[in-house]
């Protein structure tokens, strides 16, 4: 299968291949304002096509060499989540040299994707929520920053990321609003409430000078100064999450979930919640109906006299 492929590690300096990664990158960064994230997983996965494809020219390649990777991937126990991701890089690279001049042709355009298994997000319910929102100590200003933090993903449903890139002029107590920068760095305008409004003064009061912090413009900093990152803001929910015995699986981005879910059970309609996650597709924002129709199912088997 892999007859081509060479050792891990090993990525062919020959051809226009490098150069064509090199503007695929500038590409993507500059025209598409692709995320960081976005870039980085993206180079990985086309230095791994090109590993188990080996010495070949660009214009050689087929839909073939394109199955015979996804058929290794499978069979190296790689997810169809993520394999699917991996073809969506190949497609977009492939239609870049399309675009370029380089290829006649797409030949990823062919290869289908994996069925995936759609997985309903977890999420809390009201009584969880309030919970964890009570956790974090108001004795420091670090403590009043968790809670801030939290009762923003809340209040706001904003992503984790869009958080950490929040600056302190960003927020707007009077409007009530914060300006979140999404997905290819499209800003959106989102309401927050105002138990997270009177958090975040709380934190601001109490956090260090401006002149003590190396990032002061960020909303959220850590004991050094310098912005939070998603993975210090991970670390501690979960830490809060198992002091008051949440579920295993809680993260950040379920508090995403838990502010959608409840707004569909308090009666809000489908696209304004699209519209305050900032997705870009309703069919997105579908899934948070499976969960509420779930939801309603089960109370409804719990409490109708004959259901």
């Amino acid at each position: 299968m892999g007859g081509r492929a060479h050792p891990v590690g090993f990525l062919p300096a020959v051809g226009p291949r490098p150069l064509a990664m090199k503007q695929f990158q500038q590409y993507l960064s500059i025209e598409r304002n692709a995320s960081v994230h976005t870039c980085i997983n993206y180079q990985r996965d086309l230095e791994e096509f090109f590993r188990f494809l080996g010495q070949i020219d660009l214009r050689n390649i087929t839909a073939m060499d394109i199955r015979r990777f996804v058929a290794h991937l499978s069979q190296s126990q790689v997810s169809p989540r993520s394999i699917a991701r991996k073809l969506s890089c190949l497609r977009s690279f492939f239609r870049f040299l399309c675009r370029e001049g380089t290829l006649d042709q797409n030949p990823a355009v062919s290869v289908p994707t994996p069925r995936l298994q759609r997985r309903l997000p977890s999420f809390l319910d009201e009584h969880q929520i309030i919970q964890l929102l009570q956790t974090p100590p108001t004795t420091t200003w670090r403590g009043l920053r968790d809670r801030a933090i939290l009762e923003t993903l809340y209040s706001t449903g904003m992503r984790l990321s869009e958080l950490v890139d929040l600056n302190r002029e960003d927020l707007d107590s009077i409007s009530g609003t914060a300006i979140v920068r999404g997905k290819g760095k499209k800003e959106r305008l989102c309401p927050i409430g105002q138990a997270a409004l009177k958090a975040v003064q709380r934190y601001l009061t109490r956090r260090p000078a401006e002149q003590k912090l190396r990032m002061p413009r960020a909303l959220f900093v850590s004991q050094k100064g310098c912005r939070l990152t998603a993975r210090q803001i991970q670390r501690f929910l979960i830490r809060y999450a198992r002091q008051i015995h949440l579920p295993a699986t809680i993260h950040p981005h379920s508090l995403r979930h838990t502010f959608a879910t409840h707004l569909l059970e308090h009666g809000a309609d489908l696209r304004s919640v699209q519209e305050l996650l900032g997705h870009a597709s309703l069919s997105t924002t579908q899934i948070y109906t499976h969960v509420t129709a779930q939801r309603l199912k089960k109370i409804y088997d719990q409490t109708h006299p004959r259901a």
